[in-house]
């Protein structure tokens, strides 16, 4: 047993010594100093497009400048992205539930509210269809579409995914590109979701107000994933019964069998939904802001480790107690100060990496993952180049960093690079506790997997039930998405320090590691890998 404790401790040593110091002790001070410009009210809320936006991407170019960080887009330091925006005019739009061509008018941000995330058709009167949670995952030999006559019909899906199906593969197919290829091809024209009540970051009464934002998408027509999808909706579930009146089931009956997660019952509802939609579309255009730091390898130097955050917010929107601009500080300011903080350490640091270094602020995240879904397909390096994507977004250093809650965990060697890095510093590592919140997709770093670069994404972690637990979902309920993540409010220092101790001793493992990152043979994102070798 001793010689057994003795080569465990020898190997834990020379895990430790395998990892890079960090480029400078990070205390979360700079850090802060850049939230408190991005943040700042006159950056207005960085909606994409926005002139908000472009200040705060001109101050992230003069920062990659004065840290030394190398123009790596297609104009300098930006890529330009053509998008189509889209507005519901609601004066001119309604929705009515029609049974025995009697109709119930429905309240528009009350009852239900129009996605202008998909082309919305001027007219539809089709019936509905409850599919459960709308999935089919052919691994799993699940499929919550079978023996439903959906030609022609709307279906409407419950947020959230089964107990039996893994985190990563569920999420994967919960994409709105992923479930309207299952929908579509079981002949839906629509679809209208439930969001459960249990797992919502957001209350309605914020879902609602941001219904009149505009939705965009890239123009490029080969980023297309929804089409011939003629309705998309969002219906409040505290009025969800009315459309389930008259299918000899209720909503109580749904809510009741996913507290377990389990496969839910489909069936007609035996009554149709009638919309009329008015959209006003528009193009414009915003930029990716892309810095690189090359590396010192002759070899590894064509090969990049991708460090990437969103700069776009919310922009100015419906006023909450008063205040009409949404800062987003903690989303996702707090990812940008962390590459600029990081990019500025490096500068001075004698240890230089041996991969090159690629600095990703990307545009539209909070449209749909848009400006990395671009990046991804369209890179401005080789697209065989880039090894790995470590994602930072809204990260929430609310309370000493205890534990990192790591999404994509099981799924790429990264997550082996992260255990040893974060049990060098004494911090425990967690895969996600929440799968059903389908978290591993609602960030950037899945452009990247779809790509097969291997990537994941980390937050400050916590143990459920613990001070810390609530902390992270009063945040979530009282601030995110709300003008109040701002700066004027609780933020750990010290939690951030750490947090980017431990990103930027990752980003500089995977940099000097002659092998790449990989796949795991289990995981699902493995069918994506592309042939290795930089160009």
């Amino acid at each position: 047993m001793r010689t057994l404790i003795l080569l465990t401790l020898a190997t834990i040593t020379l895990l430790a010594q395998d990892v890079p110091n960090p480029p400078k002790d990070f205390d979360g001070k700079s850090w802060w100093d850049h939230i408190k410009v991005l943040a700042a009210d006159n950056m207005e809320g960085r909606e994409t497009g926005s002139p908000g936006l472009k200040r705060a991407e001109a101050y992230i170019v003069d920062q990659l400048k004065a840290a030394g960080i190398e123009p790596a887009g297609a104009s300098g330091y930006y890529q330009p992205i053509k998008f189509i925006s889209r507005e519901i005019d609601e004066k001119s739009s309604s929705m009515a539930l029609v049974k025995d061509d009697k109709a119930e008018p429905l309240t528009l941000g009350e009852d239900a509210f129009f996605s202008t995330r998909v082309d919305l058709a001027p007219e539809v009167d089709v019936p509905l269809v409850f599919v459960g949670y709308g999935l089919n995952v052919p691994e799993q030999d699940y499929d919550d579409l079978s023996g439903l006559d959906l030609k022609g019909k709307i279906a409407v899906v419950f947020s959230g995914i089964p107990a039996s199906i893994p985190g990563p593969l569920g999420s994967h197919y919960s994409t709105q590109a992923e479930r309207w290829k299952a929908l579509k091809a079981a002949g839906a024209i629509g679809a209208i979701n439930i969001p459960n009540p249990a797992s919502m970051d957001i209350p309605w009464s914020r879902m609602t107000l941001a219904r009149a934002r505009p939705s965009m998408d890239l123009a490029d027509p080969e980023f297309n994933e929804t089409a011939g999808e003629k309705i998309g909706g969002v219906i409040n579930p505290a009025h969800a019964d009315k459309f389930f009146a008259a299918s000899g089931h209720s909503f109580q009956e749904i809510l009741d069998v996913s507290k377990d997660r389990k496969q839910l019952p489909r069936f007609p509802l035996n009554i149709s939904l009638r919309a009329r939609a008015k959209t006003i579309t528009h193009t414009l255009e915003s930029s990716n802001v892309i810095g690189k730091l090359p590396g010192t390898d002759p070899a590894l130097k064509n090969e990049y480790v991708i460090l990437s955050a969103h700069v776009d917010h919310l922009g100015i929107g419906e006023p909450i107690n008063g205040d009409r601009i949404y800062n987003g500080a903690m989303d996702n300011a707090s990812g940008d100060g962390v590459l600029l903080d990081v990019a500025a350490a490096l500068k001075s640091s004698a240890n230089k990496p041996k991969r090159s270094l690629l600095f990703l602020f990307v545009t539209a995240e909070e449209k749909g993952l848009l400006g990395s879904k671009y990046f991804a397909a369209h890179p401005t390096v080789p697209d065989k180049s880039m090894v790995a994507d470590i994602n930072i977004d809204m990260f929430l250093p609310l309370y000493p960093m205890k534990m990192v809650t790591v999404y994509g965990l099981k799924e790429s060697d990264l997550g082996d690079e992260i255990r040893q890095v974060a049990n060098k510093d004494g911090i425990e590592v967690e895969d996600d506790p929440e799968p059903q919140r389908n978290s591993f997709i609602r960030s950037d770093q899945y452009n990247f997997i779809r790509h097969g670069i291997p990537a994941l994404t980390m937050k400050v972690g916590y143990r459920p039930g613990s001070p810390e637990d609530k902390t992270f979902h009063d945040w979530l309920h009282e601030r995110y998405h709300a003008p109040s993540d701002d700066l004027k409010q609780p933020v750990d220092l010290g939690a951030a320090g750490k947090y980017e101790q431990v990103i930027s001793q990752l980003m500089l493992t995977v940099a000097d590691d002659e092998r790449r990152p990989e796949w795991k043979q289990q995981s699902f994102f493995r069918r994506y890998a592309q042939p290795s070798g930089g160009e």
